[in-house]
């Protein structure tokens, strides 16, 4: 009963409209007065952000945050993936017959993750699921050197991203906005889905100054770009979740790694087998 009530509540609720205007007063220059309150009631630690925090100009700024260079130390070698983001591991695991775990109970397919039927690259790949909470850096960046060749936006609702959204929402990635960013890399091709959420209203990404808001699913051919392992490639303007996907089958999560793990940017998720290394960026094969 208390899981019906809850679904029909997050349904019924305005989330677009809400976060459009939640995002509006988060710009606005009368919330730089609540940036310290923030940054104090979420436990921030300051000593690693880029820049004094009088200098934000308004709340939604100090969410997009950028961090000291040196905050968060890219590791391991070329063929390890790392985090591409701070945030709680949700899922993780094999995607079994182009399915994906959301929670127990509870699965979704990978090509309406993506919306797109007929693309099963990552249909017998590897997935992780992080989410980001107020209190965690929201700049995304790529998890192993590759080139971008290819973007997704995908319209839809904001439902929460948190535990009450996952657990009551059935396809709840699949709902809600997102933008796909496609990448190759050396060891096959690259998904890192960033899924908006209640009061995250805007995703923005490097190599597109800016994403627009279509009423349509929206496919673009991006101007090949490479970029390095730990390079940014966007960020929310509040916390969310981002997936990734990864092509190579024989990807191994690192031993280390478990739901309910906290994750930092930089640190080693998993490994590429040397023996699965492929035609480097063959983004046209």
């Amino acid at each position: 009963m208390k899981q019906r009530v809850a679904r029909l509540v997050l349904t019924l609720l305005p989330q677009n409209k809400i976060s459009s205007i939640v995002g509006k007063a988060g710009r606005s220059k009368l919330s730089k007065r609540y940036v310290k309150r923030y940054a104090k009631h979420y436990k921030i630690n300051l000593s690693e952000i880029e820049k004094p925090i009088h200098e934000y100009a308004h709340l939604t700024e100090f969410f997009s945050r950028k961090l000291k260079q040196d905050a968060r130390p890219i590791q391991g070698e070329d063929s390890e993936a790392i985090s591409p983001v701070d945030g709680l591991v949700t899922q993780m695991g094999r995607i079994e017959k182009g399915t994906i775990i959301q929670a127990k109970g509870i699965s979704y397919p990978v090509q309406k993750l993506l919306a797109d039927e007929g693309n099963a690259d990552f249909e017998s790949g590897h997935f992780i699921t992080i989410y980001l909470s107020p209190k965690d850096y929201h700049r995304i960046h790529m998890p192993v050197k590759g080139e971008v060749y290819s973007s997704t936006y995908i319209p839809g609702r904001l439902f929460p991203v948190n535990d009450i959204g996952v657990n009551h929402v059935k396809g709840l990635f699949t709902k809600n906005e997102r933008v796909v960013t496609f990448a190759e890399t050396d060891y096959g091709k690259l998904a890192i889905v960033k899924v908006g959420a209640f009061i995250v209203g805007s995703v923005k990404v490097k190599y597109d100054e800016k994403v627009r808001k279509w009423k349509k699913i929206m496919k673009t051919n991006v101007s090949p770009v490479t970029y390095e392992k730990g390079d940014e490639v966007g960020h929310f303007e509040f916390g969310s979740t981002v997936i990734l996907l990864f092509e190579d089958k024989d990807f191994s999560f690192d031993k280390s790694l478990a739901v309910g793990k906290s994750v930092r940017m930089g640190e080693i998720i998993g490994k590429h087998p040397a023996s699965s290394k492929q035609k480097k960026y063959s983004a046209s094969n």
